[in-house]
């Protein structure tokens, strides 16, 4: 069994409503174990095109069985099922699930890049994580999540919006 942490993000529909059922299609789902997950979090949205309405944002931690990349094509499945249509890159949608950290697995393929190649960059993803995993190392950079979020600018915002979800 690997340690998973896994990002979930929604900008359309019943938003709140989606990452419960996200979450809920990954308690259920064979090989995956969900342990605990973050408040939910009101964030701006992060690069894509202009007027995109903001997020909720959580992180999830867990273990599995699956590989990474059945992991992967697992989170793929739950974001169509949840109502995510292809679109513009970095744009709306009803679901977004990445996978954070699969163990301390560093991997870089077409398919899949561990740790998330932006998980450091992004405050979205650092406030729940450290809801969840403050004194997590990151595999490649060598520092705990806390340290990642001290070190970025205290925007775009990031604000608590549903503890007990």
């Amino acid at each position: 069994m690997e340690s998973i942490f896994l990002a979930l993000g929604s900008n359309l529909g019943e938003r709140e409503e989606t990452l419960r059922q996200a979450r809920t299609l990954l308690q259920r789902a064979e090989g995956v174990n969900i342990l605990a997950w973050s408040a939910l979090y009101d964030t701006e949205p992060v690069g894509g095109p202009e007027g995109q309405g903001p997020y909720l944002n959580a992180v999830l931690v867990g273990t599995t069985e699956l590989s990474p990349t059945d992991l992967l094509r697992l989170c793929h499945a739950i974001e169509r099922d949840c109502g995510r249509a292809p679109g513009e890159h970095w744009g709306p949608r009803a679901l977004d699930i990445d996978i954070l950290c699969y163990g301390d697995q560093v991997l870089e393929t077409a398919e899949l890049v561990l740790p998330h190649p932006r998980l450091h960059e992004r405050r979205f993803v650092l406030v729940p994580l450290c809801d969840l995993a403050p004194d997590l190392v990151h595999p490649v950079l060598k520092k705990s999540m806390r340290r990642l979020l001290a070190d970025l600018d205290a925007s775009p915002r990031v604000a608590a919006y549903l503890e007990n979800w």
